[in-house]
């Protein structure tokens, strides 16, 4: 059980502390749908129809609360959203179907509002049928009891193999009043998101429009969360909800329509930060993760290309088990590069492990020294740049070693 995972020893060593988003309120319970003795379904209430954006899993098996979620974005507004961990309600055909429905039926007859006002996402075992009279019974009290200061137990209720709660915040002007925008995230294993992480949510008072709002959403999501892996598997769940209140209009804020607004540009910078923050936090927390890694390729034909360099990188594992054992073995580096099917060019590469060189010019760097590479190797925080020497584009992904751990982990994810 998640509960029972040592904590990961990355993990920040102190949780953020959120503060309460007005118009909005949470509450946990625990269902019992897949772990015991702990929370596992998790409510937000908005008082007033609330701006959502959304970016979703693109795999091509999804699962039915993706598709609820995909079906409700074109309405704008959200007034509660459910989620349950335990069971990923995915690959569960016409009953996943029914749970949703049922699930969204009775969350919006909780807080007066229509089935596509209610966003869903389950995270958990794929293929097991999702039972989700554990927990409809349950949400109206849910709604009725949600309060403010939710959040800490709100992330603690979305965890799977998780081994700490996911949260950040930021605080920023827009228009000369001052907004909160918090977050939680969930994600340890099948991390390779391809729009956005396993599960995430963001909430902020700020009164933008849901036009505004996923357009700077799906801008922000490409150098964070699409920019970590863990295992290089992209989940049937990945879901990130981000809703406005418009609570900030109350205190004299402006109304935004269009994300090009000059109004937003703090705003703008204090997602991407927070959405990063988050992204990061997924990395570090890999199953049986001993050491994050940060990969930079700079000197790419392209931004796209250095990305698809760098994840090749990253998702290498003789470079992550390499990493976990603390050697410098810069070769499997080299190696990542060439199969990544973008132009490089040998004999032109510069390969650094923290602050040393440790190969330049298609060969190793003549001042070489191995004990000063193994001192890097020895951190937490691991940086692997790589030059190619070809052109301006630069891109940094986030990734975590490879450890016996994580097969013992998924070895025994069902039992």
């Amino acid at each position: 059980m998640a509960q029972s995972t040592p904590v990961s020893p990355l993990a920040p060593t102190e949780l953020a502390a959120l503060p309460p988003i007005d118009g909005m309120r949470i509450a946990t319970a625990a269902a019992g749908i897949k772990y015991k003795g702990r929370t596992d379904v998790l409510m937000m209430v908005f008082d007033a129809p609330a701006a959502v954006a959304g970016v979703f899993t693109t795999s091509r098996c999804p699962s039915a609360p993706v598709d609820h979620c995909r079906a409700s974005l074109g309405g704008g507004t959200a007034r509660a959203v459910v989620v349950n961990s335990g069971n990923a309600n995915a690959f569960t055909g016409r009953r996943g179907r029914q749970a949703t429905e049922a699930t969204a039926e009775a969350a919006a007859d909780a807080v007066g509002a229509t089935p596509r006002e209610v966003f869903l996402a389950s995270t958990g075992v794929i293929g097991e049928p999702l039972d989700a009279h554990k927990f409809t019974g349950l949400l109206a009290g849910l709604a009725e009891t949600a309060g403010a200061d939710g959040w800490r137990s709100a992330a603690d209720a979305i965890m799977t193999t998780d081994t700490y709660p996911k949260l950040a915040t930021r605080q920023v002007a827009v228009d000369g009043v001052t907004v909160t925008i918090n977050g939680i995230a969930k994600g340890a294993g099948m991390i390779a998101p391809d729009m956005a992480t396993m599960l995430s949510f963001v909430a902020t008072d700020a009164a933008i429009a849901a036009p505004a709002l996923q357009a700077m959403l799906s801008q922000a999501v490409a150098p964070s969360f699409n920019s970590v892996t863990v295992d290089s598997d992209t989940s049937t769940s990945d879901t990130l909800l981000l809703f406005a209140t418009g609570a900030a209009a109350a205190r004299g804020g402006a109304t935004i329509e269009t994300a090009d607004d000059p109004r937003l540009d703090g705003f703008r910078v204090a997602l991407s930060e927070l959405l990063l923050d988050l992204a990061r936090q997924v990395a570090r927390d890999g199953e049986g993760a001993r050491k994050e890694i940060q990969v930079t390729v700079e000197g790419a034909t392209s931004d796209a290309a250095a990305k698809r360099i760098a994840l090749s990188i990253a998702n290498s594992p003789l470079v992550k088990t390499a990493v976990a054992g603390e050697d410098a073995n810069w070769g499997r580096v080299v190696m990542a590069v060439g199969k990544a099917g973008e132009e490089a060019d040998r004999d032109r590469l510069a390969i650094h492990f923290g602050d040393i060189r440790v190969a330049v010019d298609g060969e190793r760097d003549p001042d070489y020294s191995e004990d000063a590479a193994a001192a890097v190797m020895r951190r937490a925080e691991i940086p692997i740049r790589v030059d190619l020497g070809l052109g301006q584009g630069r891109w940094t992904v986030y990734t975590c070693d490879l450890t016996k751990e994580y097969v013992a982990i998924n070895g025994d994810y069902r039992s």
